[in-house]
């Protein structure tokens, strides 16, 4: 790599032409094609192809999202199956993902598309920025990957090789360090092969440039990164500070009345919207089985009548970005159905399944 790069002070380097990033680019694109992994939405240049993947990948790595890539465009091939599908069918097929107000935009964006460009996937950039769900990144890698537009890809990858790379101290999450590292990111850009040289950048930092031990020795970038040869991998990128992290306590009932059960559909302005559990009794702190059993939300909800408790299980933990969930289930059997169970949805326990709920209350679906 070409050391006059690595020498720049941070300003200088912002300054200069796309030609004097040459080196970093041959450099990057050498290493990419020999360590690239052969992933199916490589091999298209469908835009729906590839919003899917770019979607499923956010907040998800790629090992656990492959499947959920191959399931999910088996059954929603192209946008008009996805968007005259049924939302909770298209929220049953992401069981386990998590977000899943990825796949409500989804939803959603495929409807938008079916109405406001009759069907066909934009083509301009300002178009698909516009679509429900889709930010810089994922409108940049679209427009890069599907009609190889010069629009470079920032993700979390791409920050950390550019802030080691070249040594820079300002946040990743600061709006100074967005703008930032989006001006150098776009001066990066091989604007003859734009949807090349974003996977390679992205790659880079998934497989070379890792989070943690990140493979130094045989990094073919080592000559000129500022951060190692500085010594100061471990301290880059840099962060604004950690998000606050709010504890939560669930305590499911899972009511069992015959050869029925009860759910309720989560509502907007919290986590799981529009997911299927049991009816649930929130509380400030953990709660043991014997007090929650005494309180007046479950008397309520079973009408103070008796019951056979059927199982019980222990405290999980669920970690969220921004949430705890400390949750327990209970599972009772009532001789008849309490008025507060009026305003739940009955079912039969044998389609207890086939309703889209969280990864939690999956876990807890095993009381069954």
């Amino acid at each position: 790599m070409h050391s006059l790069i690595a020498r720049m002070p941070i300003n200088k380097r912002f300054m200069n032409t796309n030609d004097d990033f040459k080196p970093f680019r041959q450099a990057l694109a050498t290493w990419y094609q020999s360590n690239k992994r052969d992933l199916p939405w490589r091999h298209t240049t469908d835009p729906y192809i590839i919003w899917i993947s770019e979607i499923i990948l956010q907040q998800t790595q790629v090992v656990q999202g492959l499947g959920y890539f191959n399931r999910f465009i088996e059954r929603f091939p192209n946008v008009k199956s996805l968007a005259e599908a049924p939302l909770d069918e298209v929220l049953k097929l992401w069981q386990g993902l998590g977000y899943y107000s990825r796949a409500r935009n989804l939803h959603a964006s495929a409807q938008q598309i079916m109405i406001q460009f009759h069907g066909e996937f934009p083509t301009e950039h300002a178009q698909v920025l516009s679509l429900k769900g889709i930010g810089e990144y994922t409108a940049a890698a679209i427009c890069s990957f599907a009609y190889q537009q010069p629009f470079a890809t920032i993700d979390g990858n791409v920050y950390r090789v550019l802030a080691r790379y070249f040594g820079i101290d300002t946040p990743i999450d600061s709006t100074e360090g967005k703008k930032l590292f989006s001006v150098l990111a776009t001066e990066l850009l091989d604007r003859e092969h734009p949807d090349t040289h974003n996977q390679a950048m992205m790659e880079f930092g998934a497989l070379q440039c890792t989070p943690s031990s990140p493979n130094c020795d045989a990094c073919p970038l080592q000559n000129s990164c500022i951060a190692y040869n500085h010594k100061r991998i471990t301290e880059l990128p840099k962060k604004v500070g950690k998000t606050s992290v709010r504890a939560r306590y669930f305590n499911y009932i899972f009511v069992h009345l015959d050869t029925k059960t009860y759910l309720r559909q989560r509502g907007p302005k919290d986590i799981w919207q529009g997911l299927y559990e049991f009816p649930l009794i929130e509380t400030t702190q953990a709660t043991n089985v014997e007090e929650l059993l005494k309180s007046e939300p479950f008397q309520t909800l079973t009408d103070g009548q008796s019951f056979t408790i059927l199982g019980t299980s222990p405290t999980k933990k669920h970690v969220l970005s921004h949430q705890h969930i400390f949750a327990q289930c209970i599972h009772i059997k009532l001789d008849k159905k309490a008025t507060a169970l009026n305003q739940y949805t009955e079912i039969d326990l044998k389609n207890l399944h086939d309703y889209p709920t969280s990864r939690l209350m999956e876990l807890f679906l095993e009381l069954k």
